[in-house]
């Protein structure tokens, strides 16, 4: 119920009743989402205040507006925490099964760019890899990784039964530390196909050095993700 009398604004307590629907499984996800109009007439709310509910939930991932479609419930979001994982140990965490599928291999590659980024000569032979991970069926990232040529025994077999993480700590490499760029921009015509995206739907990016104990830079990844399914949470604190 809407109480009228509280301080917490109408929009607010709104959304907060319908996120509790949402992850009470009252309202589960590809549902369609009850129209603006309805809802403001149903509950005795002006439209601009269920307009700002709804909009809350969108920024917050829980609704998604399509054209043609409408707005619906979105599909459970991963939350990456600000902590040193891949994204195959937040997904198995959620409960959800990631799926890989290798889209290059290659043991030789050269990148000027991932070579300054691990501290190797530009002419040194990296192993390059892109993969496009699942979360069950849905597509949800790009993920491209480049290797100090010393992990080059990483086999394209491996890559889709295991994390990167777990095989590079298999190999004694343990990341302690790493530093990410985190940004959004529109997806491009391949993202758009390999994610199954409109062109307005936004991305997600994200660059990151990993580091291991001694300090030597272990991956560097260049990875986007469908800004519908994935979050970064960051904790802040005061300096």
């Amino acid at each position: 119920m809407i109480d009228r009398t509280s301080p917490v604004p109408l929009y607010h307590q709104l959304a907060q009743q319908l996120t509790a629907a949402i992850e009470g499984g009252a309202l589960k996800p590809g549902d369609a989402f009850e129209n603006e109009l309805s809802l403001a007439e149903r509950l005795d709310l002006s439209r601009p205040t269920v307009r700002r509910a709804i909009g809350e939930m969108v920024a917050r991932g829980l609704l998604v507006r399509r054209r043609g479609i409408g707005t619906t419930v979105a599909n459970e979001v991963i939350h990456r925490r600000d902590e040193l994982t891949s994204l195959y140990e937040d997904l198995q965490r959620s409960g959800r099964a990631p799926v890989t599928t290798v889209l290059s291999y290659d043991a030789e590659a050269y990148s000027e760019r991932a070579a300054e980024a691990l501290g190797l000569p530009p002419d040194t032979p990296m192993l390059s890899i892109e993969r496009l991970r699942y979360a069950g069926d849905i597509p949800l990232a790009l993920l491209h990784n480049w290797l100090p040529p010393r992990f080059a025994d990483i086999t394209e077999a491996e890559l889709t039964e295991h994390s990167l993480y777990e095989l590079l700590r298999d190999r004694g490499a343990k990341m302690v530390v790493a530093q990410q760029t985190i940004g959004a921009r529109s997806p491009g015509g391949r993202e758009r196909k390999l994610l199954e995206l409109a062109k307005s739907d936004p991305l997600l990016t994200m660059t990151r050095k990993a580091y291991a104990g001694d300090g030597v830079a272990v991956e560097f990844g260049d990875h986007c993700y469908r800004a519908d399914q994935y979050a970064f949470d960051i904790t802040v604190h005061e300096r």
